[in-house]
């Protein structure tokens, strides 16, 4: 990124970087969502903004980013990271927990709105194909900026918010069908730019120009299931024998950029190419650990395609003609609305659940901008007209946040788990309502299959690459990750775990897991391994519910089998075991300070049982 002026090459950079410093503390603290910071950002910092002021007070060019075009291909990353995460979340038990409506609601959402958004534009004398893809970049919404709102504002959990995720799930699922349809419609179409005209005499070769971008997939597809769990494997056992976290951040930077190249290469987007990676990756057990390494880079990368979105948004234009570019955005937002409204009302959802969900999914998205921007690459969109609604979509997105406060006002009285969706809507996701067991080997194994002896569901993390494997390989829900990572219990679902079993034989990995835990959830039932009673007494005092012993166990249980075959009845023998154990825990609780003390063990191992 070049400056103007000497000093140095990186100026824009600085400059975009200190706005991030600035814009991301400020909206958290507003309980704004940070995105809608990084548009005004690169509306203010833009050539439309302090830059022309720049004649007058030179020193403020010090403070814009002078070179947008540089912006807006470092912001091709920010996507492509976007779509591979999006890739990651889209495992099966997500998708067949919530499969009508996703499915269901969310793909006639995407239908009825692209059918609906580009007659209006064949109305407003676009050709066929343009308005084919107007309609379709349109219709998805802003995942980026609706799921942090609805959670700034405790609406994840309630009907309308699972509602609004398997409608933005479904809207991820289409982008690469979209994008592959954006093409076809490319070789499909005649007679350069806004012609759209179809000559069925063009199928043919328009179809034989595609075959490249087919044995590009199939290629990418392949190469990803052979090399993708091997590398990752082989970088995990490296990581183990110390060589740290910076070569599976490197792997993981390297699958998104390489897949995306090699997409490219293919005649794909790069974007089709980083979600391929992310859908294969998320089969695999280092899907958590991947997350958590890229998920910085992707906020970054994020910040700058929405600040390069905010720079192209041309003030003058809007000024020149605000009614045109308000009144479209308007329209579209009006339009989606009344189209979501609709299709949730005919999948049975309720009215007050229906109006909310449609008002935060009417604005356009993020993937508007990578929809359109393909459709003018490819020569298929009016870049005037094109322009004109990217103008509409960027202030549409401005106003999420205002649809939102609208909805929650007409929600209010709503009961947050009134039963209107469908049955399988209610039941928790996968990765709800679990059991996490810390470390599986031989003792982790054990308890995870006594686990689902009682219908108990777990998922278990392990960082020890061979044990995950083995562990996936016997069909067990085991992940590789570190668990003392805050970010990672949190994919791992902790916010709404039932309980933490640590079974690990390394005291200090233990404490370190013990104390993660407690800080995200002191509420939490945690049971811990420990070496010997000292390390019982020291767990105890981190804020377990239960510290099992090694040593004092091994002990029991000896005397438990000494006693059964010596004829005793197993009744009395285990009234015995049990009133000897309980006498160890109280013993372990008195050493340690008043204020430590577990908060009612018993009430807590209660939960479980239910």
């Amino acid at each position: 990124m070049t400056i103007h002026g000497g000093g140095g090459e990186y100026r824009d950079l600085v400059v975009f970087l200190a706005a991030a410093g600035v814009v991301v503390p400020l909206f958290n603290r507003l309980k704004i969502s940070p995105v809608l910071g990084f548009l005004a950002a690169g509306v203010l910092l833009g050539p439309n903004g302090l830059a022309r002021l720049s004649d007058t007070l030179p020193w403020l060019s010090w403070l814009t980013i002078s070179d947008a075009a540089q912006i807006r291909s470092l912001s091709e990353l920010g996507v492509a990271f976007l779509m591979f995460m999006i890739g990651l979340e889209l495992s099966w038990e997500r998708l067949k927990a919530m499969r009508r409506l996703v499915f269901g609601l969310g793909l006639t959402q995407v239908a009825a709105c692209t059918v609906a958004l580009g007659a209006v534009f064949v109305a407003m004398g676009q050709p066929l194909v343009s308005a084919a893809v107007l309609g379709m970049g349109l219709a998805l919404s802003s995942t980026a900026v609706v799921m942090p709102v609805m959670a700034e504002r405790g609406r994840i959990s309630t009907v309308s918010g699972r509602a609004t995720f398997a409608i933005l799930l479904a809207q991820d699922l289409a982008v690469a069908p979209i994008l592959i349809t954006v093409t076809v419609l490319a070789a499909l179409a005649q007679g350069g730019i806004g012609s759209g005209d179809f000559d069925p005499s063009t199928l043919g070769p328009a179809l034989f120009t595609l075959i490249p971008a087919a044995v590009g997939l199939f290629l990418l597809v392949l190469l990803g299931r052979l090399v993708l769990r091997p590398m990752f494997r082989s970088v995990a056992k490296a990581k183990a024998k110390g060589q740290g976290q910076e070569m599976f951040i490197a792997a993981s930077l390297l699958v998104v950029v390489g897949s995306g190249l090699a997409a490219q290469a293919a005649g794909l987007s790069m974007s089709l190419g980083a979600l391929i990676a992310g859908l294969l990756l998320a089969e695999t057990e280092f899907r958590r650990e991947v997350e958590v390494s890229i998920e910085p880079f992707k906020g970054l990368l994020l910040g700058v395609f929405f600040v390069g979105v905010g720079i192209g948004l041309d003030v003058d234009a809007v000024a020149a003609d605000p009614v045109a570019v308000f009144g479209l955005a308007a329209v579209m937002t009006l339009l989606k609305a009344g189209l979501i409204y609709g299709a949730a009302r005919a999948w049975k959802l309720g009215n007050r659940t229906a109006i909310e969900t449609a008002l935060v999914l009417g604005p356009a998205g993020e993937f508007a901008f990578v929809i359109l921007g393909a459709g003018l690459v490819e020569g298929i969109a009016s870049p005037a007209f094109t322009q004109q609604v990217l103008l509409a979509a960027t202030i549409s997105i401005f106003s999420i946040p205002l649809m939102a406060m609208i909805a929650s006002r007409l929600v209010r009285r709503v009961e947050a788990t009134r039963p209107d969706l469908p049955a399988e809507a209610l039941e928790p996701l996968p990765e709800q309502g679990q059991v996490l067991i810390v470390g599986f080997g031989r003792v982790g194994r054990l308890v995870g299959e006594i686990l689902l002896t009682h219908d108990q569901r777990f998922l278990a993390i392990d960082a020890d690459a061979s044990t995950v494997g083995k562990g996936r390989a016997e069909g067990s829900n085991v992940f590789y990750g570190d668990a003392a990572r805050p970010d990672m219990l949190v994919l791992c679902g902790i916010e709404t775990a039932r309980a933490v079993v640590v079974t690990m034989d390394a005291p200090a990995r233990v404490d370190a897991v013990v104390q993660a835990v407690r800080a995200m959830r002191p509420d939490l039932i945690l049971i811990a391994r420990a070496r010997d009673d000292r390390h019982a007494v020291r767990l105890y005092r981190l804020g377990v519910t239960d510290a099992v012993p090694e040593t004092t166990e091994a002990s029991l249980q000896l005397a438990e089998n000494t006693l059964i075959d010596l004829g005793v009845p197993m009744g009395l023998v285990l009234a015995s075991i049990h009133e000897r154990r309980d006498q160890f825990r109280k013993v372990f609780q008195e050493a340690m300070p008043d204020s430590a003390a577990p908060r009612r063990p018993r009430a807590l191992r209660s939960k479980l049982r239910r």
